[in-house]
């Protein structure tokens, strides 16, 4: 799934207020923004703002398809002599892992499909001929792409990469990995909704809260849930506010689609909220509780121990929530 298109998070932090112990870094990277707070550690402010710029300028390298001279859309352009860095092997190898796990309903080549459908703000689904869906068929797939000594081999030149569902969670998993090896022990990082935390909020001396919007919100935003986070990462997807109401029913649907068969799926997941150790998996389960029909990804949670998750559900004009065993 495109988070470009589809995918508002849902996150803000709750209850902590700036004080001379609270040290914050905010700005705009990746294309969205982004917050670093912690506790004070011994190292200067500049310093650290110095090595969190370091960690987005690598990745933007490496991952972004916005720049045109990045290793991966070099790869995209058809360059099979580039041999990628530990961040591209790291997303890919994780990649690989969370294809396997949701049996390729996480794919990060989907982003053929949603283009095709014209999936976006004020567009509507558009009908995709066979001979459409037989081109597109050939240019999309996890199956078609491999490593090989360092060097992206895809079996068309034209397949697409897209890392946007996992890249991000893991620069929050760099930047709080950053901190943590600079010596803080308590620290909240958030790029773009998606979140890490350890230790405790040192205003509130209890554990960092976080909150989720509420889906049925209008102009002015309200919280569905809030929570704690215990050393953990937490990520949401969420496709309500692109959601389509049957005329008949007045039932609510999102579309999202099936990368194994370039379908859309009608489902009635709203949102599904991820916590799990580090934000790259939480990321990548996250956008694909989206794709899955909601028994099937419960249970997909349900069966690892490390994760947990919150799904809000349209059920007519109304919604409901419901909790993984864990969460």
């Amino acid at each position: 799934m495109d988070k470009r298109i589809f995918i508002v998070l849902a996150f803000l932090w709750v209850g902590c207020e700036t004080t001379p112990e609270l040290i914050v870094h905010q700005g705009y990277a990746l294309g969205t923004s982004y917050s670093a707070q912690y506790q004070e550690i011994d190292v200067d402010y500049e310093t650290v703002q110095a090595g969190i710029d370091s960690i987005f300028y690598v990745v933007n390298k490496s991952l972004s398809t916005y720049l045109p001279d990045s290793d991966i859309s070099q790869i995209n352009r058809g360059d099979s002599t580039l041999v990628v860095d530990h961040h591209f092997k790291a997303v890919f190898n994780k990649a690989n892992i969370l294809w396997y796990k949701t049996q390729g309903l996480f794919d990060p080549t989907v982003g053929a499909w949603v283009n095709a459908y014209g999936f976006g703000p004020e567009k509507s689904l558009t009908e995709i001929s066979p001979a459409q869906r037989d081109s597109i068929m050939k240019v999309t797939g996890w199956p078609r792409i491999q490593m090989k000594d360092g060097r992206i081999v895809k079996d068309d030149p034209a397949i697409y990469i897209d890392f946007n569902a996992i890249a991000k969670g893991y620069t929050v998993d760099l930047v709080a990995n950053y901190l943590t090896g600079l010596g803080s022990e308590n620290h909240l990082v958030e790029i773009g909704g998606e979140v890490v935390a350890k230790g405790i909020s040192p205003t509130s001396g209890v554990l960092w809260k976080i909150g989720i919007d509420n889906p049925q919100q209008g102009q002015e935003r309200s919280l569905q849930a809030v929570l704690s986070l215990d050393n953990q990462a937490l990520a949401t997807s969420g496709n309500y506010r692109k959601y389509r109401v049957d005329e008949k029913t007045g039932q609510k649907y999102v579309h999202s689609i099936n990368p194994l068969n370039g379908k859309p799926v009608r489902s009635n997941v709203l949102s599904a909220s991820v916590k799990a150790p580090d934000c790259m998996t939480a990321d990548a389960y996250a956008t694909s509780l989206m794709v899955m029909p909601f028994e099937r990804g419960k249970a997909l949670i349900e069966a690892d121990p490390s994760l947990s998750a919150y799904w809000i559900l349209a059920k007519g004009a109304e919604t409901e929530e419901i909790a993984s065993s864990r969460w």
